[in-house]
């Protein structure tokens, strides 16, 4: 067996996270280590902790470290909490409508940070929805529900609950019929079934979830800084400011590296506290769950209720956001943060399509989406094969690299790309940009292509050899044309990311290379016309018929599988 192959396909995809994800993050080590910020200075210098010792003795950094891990902690349990109730039902559906309710997750989970927190505004502020359902029954008005930490949990938790949820539903999904024929044998109601089998066998992906959850919570400030109204810090809103505005390489990347730190030790955590209760996956017998006669009962009755409620505010908390920014994008008012439907116009529409006030920007960011998914489909192609079918030493150690972007800050990787590119003065924004874009979008193509790798039927390979083919005309004739709709599943999803991101995407733009989804962001942190919306709504619409076409080929509740 030639095992040199898996090796080879495994080496193009490390070689760029090597350079685009190693590389800015060896640098972000470096400049934490400066005594004094120099935007234009020499990244190896004599090092210094003198940034670290400033932030762990300063009142002020650790107050918003604090106030970071409190938003992160609620955030994740607010997403378990309403994640449950949808993956079970998600889990639970019938498997021709199941690929139709799974658009539920990932509409939203494809959508443009920016455009979900202006949809949290329209429902959180003073004229927003909430507050005019609360007036049809007497109650309200809430005015001062928007800029607070529940606003941001709220927008934080719409934002990143998906990911709880394909963490759930890949658990829930895969519980075989006959434990719960088991388990109602013996006498369980449904409520009792999910809390002594289907939770207890879910906290594998429960572990997975919160982890993913927390970690892009801490990082996170788009949603902070619309929603918070600078009376919400976060450490990614203040590595924000450290590097764009006030040049301070140094500080920014010694926050991004307590963060980093501050991730991992909850990684570790998680890991060890819910490892307690899944003995069962070493072998080791577990003692049985005996719930009292009165618990039992009182989960009998307030389960069935407490369950679709929770189901119906995840749902809501998904959807309505999107559902406000497309009326919005109709409404006759000056500001795009102005709730309340004033009269029907057609004038951002009109600006948008017809004098092209964001055009440039649009362009930018399909070239950008485009020449990502191309890069991520040639390096995550030859990556999936290497999994799938050439196992080879080493591979899983190579396999958590590939993950690593999922769970160690963005920020931190764009703030050491920003001072490659300071350094490599030759080397273009669009292609720094590109590379940052290419690493976000990999580890779930790979996943994506390896799993279609995975489904290919070797036979067809084998009788194309047999009557003669090359292995190159095997590949292009036969494995090319098998895999086409799992390539076309990871492109459409890559290029929906790349176009839509904006945490590391606002570090590394420059005043010709502003993506759509940055200048919408920066414009709502000022003044914002509802051409935002009219934008976001053909966005939306968009995302809607993609997943169409993809539904065509894959089946939308596999698309995330393992």
């Amino acid at each position: 067996m030639r095992r040199w192959i898996g090796p080879v396909l495994a080496t193009p995809v490390t070689a760029w996270l090597l350079m685009a994800f190693a590389a800015p993050l060896g640098v972000v080590v470096l400049l934490s280590l400066h005594e004094y910020p120099s935007p234009f200075g020499p990244v190896l210098v004599h090092p210094s902790l003198v940034q670290f010792r400033t932030i762990l003795s300063d009142g002020f950094y650790l107050s918003i470290i604090a106030e970071t891990v409190g938003l992160g902690l609620a955030v994740t349990v607010v997403s378990a909490i309403l994640g449950y109730p949808l993956a079970h039902w998600l889990a639970r559906m019938p498997g021709r409508w199941r690929a139709m309710a799974f658009a539920v997750i990932l509409i939203p989970l494809l959508t443009n940070v920016v455009v979900r927190s202006l949809g949290i505004i329209l429902l959180l502020s003073p004229k927003g929805l909430l507050n005019s359902a609360a007036a049809l029954v007497g109650l309200g008005p809430f005015n001062g529900m928007l800029f607070t930490h529940g606003a941001v949990i709220v927008a934080l938790a719409q934002v990143f609950m998906p990911f709880m949820v394909l963490a759930l539903y890949d658990n829930l999904q895969n519980t075989s019929p006959r434990i719960h024929e088991a388990a109602e044998s013996l006498g369980a109601s449904p409520a009792i079934r999910f809390l002594t089998v289907d939770f207890p066998l879910s906290l594998p992906g429960l572990r997975s979830g919160i982890i993913v959850v927390f970690l892009m919570t801490v990082t996170s400030y788009v949603s902070a800084t619309l929603l918070g109204g600078k009376k919400v810090w976060t450490i990614g809103m203040l590595v924000m400011q450290e590097a764009i505005q006030n040049l301070n390489a140094t500080m920014a990347s010694a926050l991004s590296l307590v963060m980093t730190v501050v991730g991992l030790a909850f990684i570790a955590l998680v890991t060890v506290a819910l490892g307690r209760f899944m003995a069962w996956r070493k072998g080791t017998p577990s003692s049985p769950m005996d719930i009292p006669v009165p618990l039992a009962r009182a989960v009998d009755l307030a389960g069935p209720l407490l369950s679709k409620l929770a189901l119906g505010c995840a749902i809501g908390l998904l959807l309505l956001p999107l559902g406000l920014v497309v009326v919005q994008s109709f409404n006759d008012v000056p500001l795009a943060t102005a709730a309340g439907f004033k009269g029907f116009t057609l004038e951002w529409y009109r600006r948008v399509l017809i004098a092209g006030d964001y055009t440039a920007n649009f362009w930018i960011s399909v070239k950008l989406a485009l020449a990502s998914v191309v890069t991520g489909l040639v390096l995550a192609l030859p990556a999936g094969f290497a999994l799938a079918r050439h196992p080879f030493r080493g591979r899983s150690l190579l396999l958590a690299f590939w993950m690593l972007p999922l769970s160690l800050p963005g920020i931190a990787i764009a703030v050491g790309m920003l001072k490659l590119l300071q350094i490599y003065l030759a080397v273009p924004p669009f292609l720094g940009l590109m590379a940052v874009h290419v690493v976000v979008i990999l580890p779930f193509m790979i996943t994506l292509l390896t799993t279609s790798v995975l489904a290919l039927d070797p036979a067809l390979e084998e009788a194309s050899a047999s009557l003669g083919a090359s292995a190159p005309r095997t590949f292009l004739h036969v494995t090319l044309p098998v895999l086409a709709p799992g390539l076309f599943a990871a492109g459409l999803v890559g290029f929906l990311m790349s176009f839509g991101e904006v945490t590391v995407t606002a570090f590394l733009t420059t005043a010709r290379l502003t993506t759509l989804p940055v200048r919408i962001y920066s414009e709502a942190t000022f003044a914002l016309e509802p051409t935002a919306h009219a934008i976001s709504a053909l966005l939306i619409g968009v995302t809607i018929i993609a997943l169409g076409v993809l539904g065509k080929f894959v089946r939308l509740d596999r698309l995330y599988s393992r």
